[in-house]
């Protein structure tokens, strides 16, 4: 029994076309399936209790309702015949054939009814994970509210185009990527980056579609639509990841199809011996690789839907099972461990001088400014709420600083060049640390003060390689960053191994002599020069943040930038390795058993065909414990 991944999945505004996919999926269960596997039961029923009586020995009901009833197993044995496929479809219908010619009718019929019945909860089950991952879409809003020409309009969200202002109102859901202009609330953003907390979203920070607002209003310019999101990315992507079938996956094909080769070689083998023709049907029967055939892609599928739903991106079948082996994680630093950006770090003011004043006149001297430390400031001062008013005029000075007026007031932010003009610069620089000195402000003539500014690190950071180092997984940084910089965020993380100033080449180089050592290995990054060492490694993973070289290199994306994503990614492909493997033992160790017991007349086909489909349902379940609509939380 196969499990196909053939149905389509539309991410963008419009999924009428998902209905339609859904309503003539080829491989879902309908209700003539129901239908046939009802009726063969009551036929099986019948049978049993010899309510009909035979026509000259034969039970015309059963033979009719076995040959009606399993045209599609008959119908899928014979299109894999013809495509010189060995699958189990083909020795059970080998298996009805035969109890049929031996007159076992009732057998026959409960045979059936079992593999029916199992082929039911099969597809009832991945049906059940596809549509964890299908539910997505219900949370991107079909419309959107924007502002044009001074008015706002209700479009649909095919309709908005990137640079369009979105009006999102307070409880409402988020229909685009974008960045908030104009506004205070917070966001519950959990279906995108997993985050339990809502995430506080101020002029600056970046909103996701498919996320909730909570009670403020925000004014959100667009950056992307439809497939563009990482909304849109995410359902595109799990489609496509479900297509994809893992080298573990064909390794379970193979092994299924030398099954039941090995199941008709030892029913020949019983009948040579034997000579019952019983004994002979109940190998048959009891040989199966279903476990196998139908675990392992359930196994993969529900592990792909979980990393999503926790954010993060698995480009295909093929990357989980790799994930699963890894035992070496190399980090980039900056936009990984990182944000990449400058941040405020601390507030430096003179004596007498309120530190929210001295950030208050740096962020309306830099309101015009579109340096990074700029930029960090007017974040700072948005986040604790400050009001920052146009300045009359503005100049900005090439590797110094800004100038402004306010009020009629000079106002100068930069390094200490800039204010070199200013009573008593050098004695107010002593009384500062020297890492203070980031950006100084003067206003009137008179220094304030300085904001000390720098690239922090992600607050998951600690946490998540905490939990990889748990695996027991070695960690090592590289990074092109300053060997100061590199032995201090090390530190902090509690990375041992770390090398830092290296050039993208460098990078490429480590990852290479890594895997030419024998280690499968993981590399996280996201610039530009991460690029040639996430597709050189094992499985490369991408910050979502990321340039679109390092996201295209990758083989998995981080959509909310949370590396304990990354970390419970790596759980999740242990857990679908060990599982898988555990289904294959089995499997194995199930088949050897009944085979000898079949062998030796103590199964009959009736026990074998139910040690058959139990084994099946067994291992099938053990799979489903991936997929995420079976209740586990994000992060075991």
């Amino acid at each position: 029994m196969e499990i196909a991944a053939n149905q389509s999945i539309q991410p963008d505004g419009d999924v009428a076309h998902q209905e339609g996919a859904d309503a003539h999926e080829h491989d879902g269960i309908g209700r003539p399936d129901i239908v046939i596997f009802l009726m063969v039961g009551v036929a099986a029923a019948v049978s049993w209790a010899r309510i009909v009586p035979p026509v000259k020995g034969i039970d015309v009901l059963a033979v009719t309702a076995v040959l009606a009833g399993g045209y599609p197993v008959y119908r899928e044995a014979l299109q894999n015949l013809f495509a010189r496929r060995m699958t189990m479809e083909l020795s059970m219908t080998i298996a009805l054939i035969a109890a049929l010619a031996i007159r076992e009718f009732t057998t026959a019929l409960f045979i059936l009814f079992f593999v029916l019945g199992a082929e039911i909860l099969e597809h009832l089950t991945v049906d059940r994970g596809r549509r964890a991952i299908r539910d997505l879409l219900s949370l991107l809003p079909k419309s959107a509210l924007i502002k044009r020409n001074g008015e706002i309009h209700e479009v649909p969200v095919h309709a908005v185009r990137a640079g369009d202002v979105v009006v999102i109102r307070p409880a409402a859901e988020i229909p685009v990527d974008g960045v908030v202009v104009h506004g205070h609330s917070t966001v519950d953003q959990s279906s995108i980056t997993g985050e339990s907390k809502p995430v506080e979203k101020v002029p600056g920070a970046a909103v996701f579609a498919g996320t909730t607002n909570h009670a403020g209003a925000l004014d959100v310019r667009t950056a992307r639509v439809g497939r563009d999101t990482i909304f849109g990315k995410i359902i595109d992507a799990v489609e496509k990841a479900e297509h994809s079938r893992a080298p573990i996956q064909k390794l379970a094909d193979r092994l299924a199809g030398w099954l039941v080769y090995f199941a008709l070689a030892s029913a020949a083998l019983t009948f040579a011996v034997t000579g019952n023709l019983r004994s002979t049907i109940a190998v048959v029967i009891v040989a199966g690789a279903c476990g196998i055939a139908a675990g392992t892609p359930l196994a993969v599928l529900g592990a792909i839907g979980r990393a999503a739903k926790g954010g993060a991106i698995v480009k295909g079948g093929r990357y989980m099972e790799a994930l699963g082996t890894i035992d070496t994680v190399i980090l980039d630093k900056t936009g990984t461990l990182t944000f990449g950006e400058p941040y405020v770090t601390a507030l430096v003011p003179c004596p007498g001088i309120d530190p929210l004043d001295l950030l208050r006149i740096a962020a309306i001297a830099e309101r015009p400014s579109e340096h990074p430390l700029s930029k960090a400031i007017l974040k700072e001062a948005g986040r604790l709420g400050l009001p920052v008013s146009d300045s009359e005029s503005f100049e900005y000075i090439p590797g110094r600083g800004v100038r402004s007026v306010w009020k009629g007031d000079e106002t100068l932010v930069g390094n200490a060049a800039l204010l070199s003009g200013v009573p008593g610069l050098e004695s107010a620089l002593g009384g500062l640390s020297e890492d203070s000195a980031d950006v100084l402000v003067s206003h009137r003539g008179r220094l304030m003060g300085a904001i000390r500014t720098d690239d922090v690190l992600r607050p998951e950071a600690v946490e998540a390689i905490a939990r990889i180092r748990a695996m027991g997984l070695d960690t090592i940084l590289l990074t092109g960053d300053r060997r100061t910089v590199a032995e201090k965020v090390a530190r902090e993380l509690g990375v041992e191994n770390w090398e830092a100033e290296l050039l993208p080449e460098d990078k490429l180089r480590r990852v290479r002599e890594l895997i030419q050592a024998g280690k499968r290995v993981v590399m996280i990054g996201d610039g530009i020069n991460d690029a040639p060492a996430l597709a050189e490694a094992t499985v490369g993973i991408a910050m979502g943040s990321g340039t679109d070289l390092a996201r295209h290199s990758a083989g998995v994306l981080l959509l909310g930038n949370d590396l304990v994503d990354a970390a419970d990614l790596l759980n999740t492909a242990r857990r679908c390795r060990r599982i898988i493997l555990f289904n294959f033992s089995g499997t194995l160790a199930v088949d050897a058993a009944g085979v000898l017991l079949a062998g030796m007349g103590i199964l009959t086909p009736l026990m074998a065909a139910i040690v058959h489909v139990s084994s099946e349902l067994a291992f099938i379940l053990n799979s489903a414990r991936l997929v995420p609509a079976f209740g586990w939380k994000r992060g075991q």
